[in-house]
C-alpha cells in the first residue's frame, strides 16, 4: 500500500478515472475499430496510469499498464485489428490492474463483480507487432521485479506527450471531499433548527393571546368602579405591557422570519453538497453488461438515460446492488438467446435501458427489456407450489398484483442452478434495499415484449411529507407519496366480503381495516361513531384503506434514525418528533399491507388448515442429514440444530436409506457423491414409496453442472444447492418453505 496519505488519496482518484475510461473507450472500440480520436483517448488513459505508478514505484501496476499501452499503439499503428478476442484479453489485464491498484489504495476504487466467471478469451494468440508481450499476465507481474528498462526508470520529467497540454490550463480542483459523518451530523442539526423555528411560531401564537388577555382586562377595568388613581396606575401598568408585548412580538416575528430562512438555507446547501449525478455508478454497468452477455452468449446493448440526475450519496450506494441485481436477472432471464428473438422477429440484439428521471418530489427509476416478459401461468404456480397463496386468493388478483409476486422473498422460477442464477435469492433482495430507502418498486411486463421495473424514491432521506393521524391518543405518520386520497365513511357503508371488511368504490371491492388493529392496539376497533375517518394508500398496485380516529395534519418531518437496539420494526420505518415535542412514529405502508394480508389469512381456511396441522407445537421436526464428509456433516448437523430442528445423521446413502425406514422424519438433506449408495439413488428410493411420495429433499453438493441439477431434479429432489456457493441462510430458507 502506498504509505503518504496524500499520494494514496490522489492516486485513487486519478486511477478511478482513468480506468473508468479504460473501460468505457474498450467497450466503445468494438462498434468503433477505426475511431482514431477513441484510441487516443484510452491510450493516454493508459499511459496515465502507467506513468502514476512509475512515479509511485508501483512496478507491478507499470508494467501491465505499459502491455496494455503498447497494445493500444499497435491498433492504432494498424499493426494489430480490434476483435472480441483482442477485447476480451484487454479487459483481462486491465482487471488485473484494477486489483492491484485496489492494493495499493487499500479499498476497492472500481466496480463489484457479478459474480460471473472472467470470460476467458476464444484464442490466447498475442500481436506480434508487440515486443513487449509476455506469454501470460503472470510473467508481467514477474517481469516487474526485475531491473526496468531504461524507459521505466524512475524520473521526475514528464514525457513530451502531456507537456503542452498542462501549460494551457491551470490546475483547479473541481469537486471538494468532505468527511460523510460530517455532512450528516449538520444535517441532523439543520433538521433540529427547523424543529426550533416550529417552536418560536408557536411561542408566538402565546404571546398573541397575551396581548389579548391584556386589552380584554384593560377594558374590564375601565367598566369598573375604581378611583381615578387607581384606574390611572391600572390603566399605566398595563399600557405599559401592553407596550412590551407589542416590541416583543415583533422582534420574535422577525427572528423567527429569519431563522427560518436561516435554516431552509442550511438544509437545502448540506443537502446539495451531498448530491451526485446517477453517472457515478451508471457508468460502472456498461462493461459489466458487455462480460456478462459475452458469458451467456448473447448480443446486449445497455443504454443509459438521465445519467445527468443528481441523487442523495446514501441513496446511490444503496442503489447500486439493486441495479445490478436488475441487470443481471434482465440479461440472464429476461433477454431471449439469439435464436429465439429471430424465431419471434425481435432483433439479435437484446436492449436494456436504465432511465433515471426526477420530479418535485421523487426519483423514478426504471431498468427495461425487450426480452421475453413474465409467464403469469408460471408465476401463478410457482406461488401455490410455495404456499405464497392459495387458488382462490389468486382468482382475485389482477396483472399488475401477480407481477409483482416475483419480488416475494425466496420467489423463484428459474429450474436451474447456474454459476450466475439459481441460489434461491430472488428479487425480494432488490425490493428490500428500495424499502430500506423509504421508496417502492412495481412490476410492468408484456408477454413476449419485455419487463420494466420501477424504482421510485424520495429526493432525500432526512425529511418526508406525510399525514399525521391520530389513533387512541396518540399520533401516527403515513408517508404523503403513498396516500391516494381520504374521506370519510358511514358503517353503513362497510360490508364483509371473503371473512374481511370492503368498501365499494366505484364498484370496486376495496379491503378496509382499522389502523389500530394492523399495530396491535388493545380495544382499537371499540368505537360508537357512525362516521369514520379513513385514508387510502397505494402499494403495490393494491388500494387499501384505514379507518383512524382522527386526520391531524399534513406537514413535513425530520426522520430520526432507528436505534442499533430496533434496525427492524415491524410496521414502523422511522421515528420523528412533532412541534408539541411528541415521539411519532412514521409507520411503513408495505408492512401495513402485508398486515392486513396476514389477518385476512388467519381468519381464511388457510389458516385453519395450518392450525390444525401445528397442533402439537412443542414437537420439533426432524431431519435425516446424509453425508460421507465428517467435517461438512458435523458442520451442517451444527446449522440445523441450531435453527431448531432434530438431526439424525447418516454416513453414506445406504445407512440414510435404512434409517429413513426405520424412523419418521419431515424432510431430508443430502450430498449427492456419496459410498453405496449415491444421494440421487436415495432419492429415487423414497419417491417409490407412496407413503413418502411427498416428503421433502434437498440435495446439496458440490456438483454445479445444469446437467447434475437436472438430474436431481428428474430424481424428485424439491431443491439443489451447491456447495461452492454454500449459504447457510439460503438452505434454512428453503426448509422453512418446504418442511
Amino acid at each position: 500500500m502506498i504509505e503518504d496519505k496524500e499520494l494514496r488519496d490522489l492516486f485513487r482518484m486519478e486511477s478511478e478515472e482513468h480506468l473508468q475510461c479504460l473501460d468505457d473507450g474498450l467497450l466503445s472500440l468494438e462498434k468503433r475499430p477505426a475511431d482514431q480520436a477513441l484510441l487516443e483517448d484510452i491510450f493516454r488513459a493508459a499511459h496515465s496510469i502507467k506513468g502514476s505508478a512509475r512515479m509511485l514505484g508501483l512496478n507491478e501496476i507499470q508494467s501491465l499498464a505499459h502491455i496494455i499501452e503498447d497494445t493500444l499503439g499497435a491498433i492504432r499503428n494498424g499493426a494489430v485489428p480490434v476483435d472480441k478476442n483482442m477485447t476480451a484479453d484487454l479487459y483481462q489485464k486491465l482487471a488485473v490492474v484494477r486489483h492491484l491498484v485496489e492494493e495499493a489504495v487499500g479499498e476497492s476504487i472500481g466496480t463489484d463483480a457479478l459474480l460471473i466467471p472472467s470470460p476467458e478469451p476464444i484464442s490466447t494468440r498475442e500481436p506480434k507487432p508487440v515486443a513487449t508481450e509476455p506469454a501470460v499476465i503472470e510473467q508481467a507481474t514477474e517481469a516487474a521485479s526485475e531491473t526496468p528498462k531504461p524507459e521505466s526508470a524512475p524520473t521526475l520529467s514528464a514525457e513530451p506527450v502531456n507537456r503542452p497540454e498542462a501549460k494551457k490550463t491551470s490546475f483547479q480542483i473541481g469537486t471538494l471531499r468532505v468527511d460523510p459523518q460530517r455532512l450528516d451530523v449538520l444535517l441532523t442539526h439543520a433538521g433540529e433548527l427547523a424543529v426550533t423555528t416550529a417552536h418560536i411560531a408557536r411561542r408566538l401564537l402565546e404571546i398573541d393571546t397575551l396581548v389579548d388577555s391584556s386589552e380584554e382586562w384593560t377594558r374590564g377595568l375601565k367598566t369598573m368602579g375604581l378611583s381615578i388613581q387607581d384606574e390611572s396606575f391600572a390603566l399605566k401598568g398595563l399600557s405599559q405591557l401592553q407596550i412590551q408585548l407589542s416590541q416583543l412580538r415583533s422582534v420574535l416575528y422577525e427572528d423567527s422570519r429569519r431563522l427560518d430562512f436561516v435554516s431552509e438555507q442550511l438544509g437545502n446547501g448540506i443537502r446539495t453538497i451531498r448530491l451526485l449525478p446517477f453517472s457515478t455508478i451508471l457508468n460502472q454497468f456498461p462493461r459489466l453488461a458487455h462480460e456478462l452477455a459475452q458469458t451467456l452468449n448473447k448480443d446486449v446493448e445497455l443504454v443509459i438515460e438521465g445519467a445527468e440526475v443528481v441523487v442523495d450519496k446514501r441513496i446511490l450506494e444503496e442503489l447500486k446492488d439493486p441495479i445490478m441485481h436488475l441487470l443481471r436477472n434482465a440479461i440472464c432471464h429476461g433477454l431471449e438467446d439469439s435464436v429465439q428473438r429471430i424465431n419471434s422477429g425481435k432483433p439479435v440484439c437484446g436492449k436494456i435501458v436504465i432511465r433515471a428521471s426526477q420530479s418535485a418530489d421523487h426519483i423514478k427509476l426504471d431498468v427495461q427489456d425487450d426480452g421475453r416478459g413474465l409467464d403469469l401461468a408460471e408465476i401463478k404456480r410457482t406461488a401455490l407450489k410455495q404456499g405464497l397463496y392459495n387458488a382462490e386468493q389468486l382468482a382475485l388478483m389482477n396483472d399488475l398484483q401477480i407481477q409483482a409476486l416475483i419480488l416475494a422473498s425466496g420467489f423463484t422460477t428459474t429450474q436451474s442452478v447456474t454459476e450466475i442464477s439459481g441460489r434461491g435469492v430472488g428479487l425480494d433482495v432488490v425490493r428490500t434495499n428500495v424499502e430500506k430507502l423509504k421508496g417502492s418498486i412495481q412490476v410492468y411486463s408484456t408477454p413476449g415484449k419485455g419487463v420494466t421495473f420501477r424504482l421510485q424514491l424520495p429526493l432525500t432521506l432526512a425529511t418526508m411529507r406525510v399525514q399525521i393521524v391520530s389513533i387512541q391518543g396518540r399520533s401516527y405518520a403515513l408517508p404523503l407519496e403513498t396516500i391516494q386520497f381520504s374521506r370519510r365513511l358511514k358503517t353503513s357503508e362497510l360490508f364483509t366480503m371473503e371473512g374481511r371488511q370492503t368498501f365499494s368504490l366505484k364498484g370496486q371491492p376495496v379491503a378496509v381495516d382499522y389502523l389500530g388493529d394492523l399495530l396491535e392496539l388493545q380495544n382499537s376497533t371499540e368505537t360508537q361513531a357512525e362516521v369514520l375517518y379513513s385514508i387510502f394508500l397505494m402499494v403495490e398496485h393494491e388500494l387499501f384503506g384505514l379507518i383512524v380516529d382522527e386526520l391531524l395534519d399534513e406537514t413535513e418531518v425530520v426522520l430520526k434514525a432507528q436505534s442499533k437496539l430496533l434496525k427492524r420494526v415491524r410496521n414502523v420505518s422511522a421515528t420523528t418528533i412533532l412541534v408539541s415535542g411528541e415521539v411519532c412514529p412514521v409507520l411503513n405502508p408495505s408492512d401495513l399491507l402485508k398486515s392486513m394480508r396476514k389477518q385476512y389469512l388467519q381468519g381464511s381456511s388457510v389458516a385453519i388448515q395450518a392450525e390444525v396441522a401445528a397442533v402439537d407445537t412443542n414437537r420439533k421436526k426432524t431431519l435425516l442429514l446424509a453425508e460421507d464428509s465428517i467435517t461438512t456433516r458435523t458442520q451442517e448437523k451444527r446449522i440445523l440444530e441450531s435453527a431448531g430442528y432434530t438431526v439424525v445423521t447418516a454416513v453414506d446413502g445406504l445407512d440414510a436409506y435404512n434409517k429413513f425406514q426405520s424412523g419418521q422424519f419431515d424432510g431430508v438433506v443430502s450430498d449427492v457423491d456419496m459410498p453405496n449408495m449415491t444421494g440421487l439413488v436415495l432419492t429415487e428410493a423414497i419417491r417409490k414409496d407412496k407413503q413418502h411420495a411427498d416428503i421433502p429433499i434437498i440435495l446439496v453438493t458440490s456438483l454445479s453442472s445444469e446437467a447434475d441439477q437436472r438430474r436431481g431434479l428428474e430424481a424428485g429432489a424439491n431443491a439443489y444447492l451447491v456447495k461452492s456457493a454454500f449459504n447457510q441462510k439460503v438452505l434454512l430458507d428453503c426448509l422453512a418453505r418446504l418442511v
